[in-house]
């Protein structure tokens, strides 16, 4: 499997834009919000190892597998990698059913419930802020199948680095819950979920900065804790 997008491609359709120019002009910033990310991430792993070894082993007491889930992801520039999560449902759970889950999937294990309901299994994204791959705040890396659906205009989404929380994440932090009022939960997120969030992003790009990134770290944990 190829680790990139077609490079010529992604060039192609990213060309100069709006994007770019705000881009160029908060160049300090989006340095500063890398350094936060590499600080962050890294006190975050050291004081979060005991609490990821004892999730590991409710994990592996609870079902067979795997303790991290694993999944390709679409990050900046088309590059691919994978995403790192606490194993929340069956093995093989993608090849039993769609790529996206809804409230009451029957593939979510016992502890997998209560690790989604408090983002807990979000965590070992830690990992991939620290090498790079994503950083706390952005748009949420989207599986290949669907980044593949992106018109011109969104796939200039691909011009900054994915995060693990942004304004459509706290957005849609019931996004399960309304996937599965819908007969055909996947047509919904296609047909209205993903352009509102892909929406979103360029609103969050347009007031990017170190400062508004706390601030909407700040409001994600808040959204959990309530």
């Amino acid at each position: 499997m190829s680790e990139r997008l077609d490079k010529s491609e992604v060039k192609k359709n990213l060309a100069e834009t709006k994007i770019d120019k705000i881009l160029q002009e908060r160049m300090n910033q989006l340095v500063l919000k890398r350094l936060f990310d590499i600080v962050v991430s890294f006190i975050g792993l050291v004081f979060l190892l005991p609490i990821f070894l004892i999730i590991s082993i409710i994990i592996k007491l609870d079902s067979k597998g795997p303790i991290f889930f694993r999944q390709v992801r679409i990050g900046k520039e088309g590059r691919r990698f994978k995403i790192y999560k606490f194993r929340t449902m069956i093995v093989d759970a993608e090849a039993k059913g769609m790529q996206l889950t809804v409230d009451g999937d029957n593939r979510i294990t016992r502890s997998g419930h209560f690790l989604r309901k408090y983002k807990i299994d979000e965590l070992p994204q830690l990992i991939n802020v620290l090498i790079g791959d994503m950083g706390f705040v952005g748009p949420r890396p989207e599986v290949p199948k669907y980044v593949a659906m992106y018109n011109e205009k969104q796939k200039e989404i691909l011009k900054i680095r994915p995060g693990i929380t942004d304004i459509a994440s706290i957005r849609y932090r019931d996004e399960n819950a309304i996937l599965a009022q819908s007969r055909d939960p996947e047509q919904t997120y296609i047909n209205e979920i993903m352009p509102d969030k892909l929406r979103l992003n360029f609103k969050y790009i347009e007031n990017m900065s170190v400062i508004y990134d706390i601030r909407l770290i700040f409001e994600t944990v808040l959204k959990i804790v309530k």
